[in-house]
């Protein structure tokens, strides 16, 4: 498909296709200054939509050659469990994402990442690293984050303990909220809400309350010295 015409064809569809136009504009950015070497990364669900495909065609036809697969974070070293598509094109050749380095025998579980920081508790920050400030509790989310188990999740609770919608049918696919973390494996995926308790599987695997903005940014791979500026 044409350039002019696969964005006659986008601008058509935007209802469906409105939170894939980062990809239009990036496609914009490609014909414009023609990179010689290019990366894209997004969720793998991308995959399934016509535009993704039509965006591969372009940049093959802009003479790039290009490659893509699904890559799984903890394969490179990552202490998270992190899916993502990884696009690679190159006007120099054949162009591919270089093999994985780890696998579930090595990978890098959070025990290595967080053990050994300073231990805090819900709603207190630590004297040395101002980043390092956990979020507060509750006195019903202190109950509950103390009787869930490394790895688990509301399913330790007693029935008193549980919100309602967790005791409904279509409750049941939520497993992972309001859940402890697990020292022996990489941690969840994590969202800008990781701070948060009850929102995934954020909660310290030991330590009743939920990841620090510090421990975020270690399973981020952020290093410990790295600092982050609040305003400029």
């Amino acid at each position: 498909m044409p350039l002019v015409s696969l964005f006659q064809h986008i601008y058509k569809n935007r209802s469906k296709d409105d939170k894939w136009n980062l990809l239009l504009e990036f496609l914009r950015i490609v014909q414009g200054i023609s990179p010689t070497i290019i990366s894209v990364e997004n969720v793998p669900q991308i995959m399934k939509y016509n535009i993704f495909q039509e965006f591969i065609t372009e940049l093959k036809n802009l003479d790039y050659f290009v490659s893509h697969q699904v890559v799984n974070c903890p394969e490179y070293g990552v202490p998270q469990n992190r899916k993502r598509m990884v696009l690679l094109a190159s006007k120099l050749g054949p162009i591919s994402l270089l093999p994985p380095t780890h696998t579930k025998e090595n990978y890098i579980n959070i025990s290595s990442i967080l053990k050994g920081l300073p231990q805090i508790g819900a709603g207190e920050v630590c004297e040395t690293d101002p980043l390092h400030i956990a979020s507060k509790l509750s006195e019903l989310n202190l109950k509950r984050i103390r009787k869930s188990k490394p790895g688990g999740s509301w399913r330790d609770w007693e029935v008193e303990l549980q919100l309602k919608c967790h005791q409904k049918k279509s409750g049941e696919r939520y497993g992972s909220v309001y859940g402890r973390m697990s020292w022996d494996a990489p941690a969840p995926t994590i969202t800008t809400q990781f701070h948060t308790y009850g929102t995934g599987r954020f909660g310290h695997p030991e330590q009743d309350r939920a990841l620090t903005i510090r421990e975020g940014a270690l399973i981020q791979t952020f290093p410990l010295s790295y600092k982050f500026i609040r305003e400029l």
